[in-house]
């Protein structure tokens, strides 16, 4: 893993834990992450950014990113049912994928798979592959042809 990949992924994990303050706590997201913030040891201005970024999509767009959800899960099986761990991983993703096209998706799902496996069940990580795989192909298709 390169510095710039490690450094990514460490953003990447504070914007899970954000996501799953959030969710976990009833918080708006800016309200998490201002408490994560404070937690948190120095962030570099690109992990600052990314985390900013995608806290700030979760806010503002965060009806948009479960609506992907959704649209990726199956049809009886509602966001609410989800694990809070890997709704949490999902919604981060999917911020990542609508909101940064400069992020290759394939990093991306790469990146959420293994903070599935880090933080969630024995079965996360190949959940979050398989809904995230759908989610990217239609938020991007042109990176999967």
């Amino acid at each position: 893993m390169s510095p710039a990949t490690g450094a990514r992924r460490r953003a990447r994990e504070v914007a899970f834990r954000v996501a799953y303050q959030a969710d976990i706590a009833g918080d708006a997201y800016p309200v998490a992450w201002g408490l994560r913030r404070e937690q948190e040891e120095k962030l570099t201005q690109d992990q600052l950014r990314l985390v900013e970024d995608l806290v700030a999509a979760l806010e503002t767009r965060g009806g948009e990113v479960d609506e992907q959800l959704q649209s990726a899960l199956a049809e009886r099986w509602p966001v609410a049912r989800l694990a809070a761990t890997d709704r949490a991983v999902l919604r981060v993703a999917i911020a990542e994928l609508l909101t940064r096209p400069g992020s290759p998706a394939r990093v991306v799902l790469d990146e959420a798979i293994e903070i599935a496996r880090t933080f969630g069940s024995e079965e996360s990580g190949g959940f979050v592959n398989g809904v995230l795989d759908q989610a990217a192909r239609r938020l991007r298709p042109a990176e999967f042809a």
